[in-house]
């Protein structure tokens, strides 16, 4: 079942968000209030998340709250890879969340954290094991990044591709599980710590891992796993075809649903980080799929929203 709704992915990383659009992010601010509300409407008692950020930054989440944008909200997320991405220590985790902590009264996510093998299958092994010690008990969820290896015939979403040298090519090699299915060794020490951790797996438009995928989760006792669908996706033919699918073979887990991915040709610039063009089009996808995933109770609900261009 869907657990709760998550508002966009990293929207203050340059790789998810165009700040050259929205320097001072009141547009994405706007966007946020506008799909919280669209949700409500839906489904009044469903959790909702900003969008986990990264890197880990109060003064966003400051920015947040003078915009409104957290007064809808249930949870605010953060996101950390301190053995590849982000220059801190993996031991400075507690005071990454105390930092979040000091600036909002929301509970404080770990929607994102993890360890690639790039330069070692035991660096991961190691950093996991050190992970769930930090962490465990000091956020409501932790969802460790991820299951598989992304295919390298795939790309990584982010900006700049390979012209970011090893940091571009260590997002091929996050997963507890190699490209080809067979585990590495951090495998058996995430086992250790279900349920407490989760997983954050994202499911590309009709992944072929997704029934595998299922039955490793079941394997490993996972309960809690964030994932997302596209907004982009949405416009694809036989977006709701693979949207259902999807959502049905997860439907036994706690789920986590992020909301994102502008359409090009919906976005001011055609690229997935920017801001719509009309925001109103974002809160119609995020209503139209809450309605269907997650509908609230019959005679709760205000009159709903219209389908959005891409789904009907």
């Amino acid at each position: 079942m869907i657990e709760a709704a998550m508002l966009w992915n990293e929207p203050n990383n340059k790789s998810h968000w165009d700040p050259g659009i929205d320097p001072d992010w009141s547009r994405f601010g706007a966007m946020v209030r506008g799909a919280s509300r669209a949700i409500r409407v839906e489904n009044p008692d469903l959790p909702q998340v900003l969008g986990g950020i990264s890197p880990i930054d109060p003064g966003f989440i400051r920015r947040m709250d003078e915009l409104g944008a957290l007064d809808g909200l249930d949870a605010v997320a953060v996101h950390g890879f301190p053995l590849d991405w982000n220059l801190w220590r993996i031991h400075d985790w507690p005071e990454k969340i105390d930092e979040i902590r000091a600036v909002t009264g929301l509970p404080v996510w770990v929607s994102e954290v993890g360890v690639s093998t790039f330069g070692a299958d035991e660096v991961q092994a190691w950093g996991l094991q050190r992970t769930a010690e930090l962490l465990v008990g000091r956020a409501p969820r932790i969802h460790w990044y991820s299951l598989y290896d992304l295919p390298r015939e795939w790309e990584a979403t982010t900006r700049h591709k390979e012209a970011e040298g090893s940091s571009y090519y260590r997002h091929f090699h996050m997963g507890l599980l190699r490209q080809d299915g067979t585990p590495k060794p951090a495998l058996e020490v995430f086992a250790r710590h279900t349920p407490h951790l989760g997983l954050c797996q994202w499911f590309h438009f009709e992944d072929h891992r997704l029934d595998d995928a299922v039955a490793w989760m079941r394997r490993l006792g996972v309960t809690h796993l964030r994932t997302g669908l596209s907004w982009a996706d949405s416009f694809r033919p036989g977006a709701l075809d693979w949207f259902d699918r999807q959502m049905a073979a997860l439907a036994e887990f706690e789920t986590t649903v992020t909301f994102c991915f502008t359409p090009e040709h919906r976005g001011i610039a055609a690229h997935h980080t920017s801001a719509p063009q009309v925001p109103e089009e974002f809160a119609e996808f995020c209503a139209a799929m809450i309605r269907r995933y997650a509908p609230g109770r019959v005679g709760v609900a205000a009159a709903p929203l219209p389908e959005p261009a891409g789904l009907a």
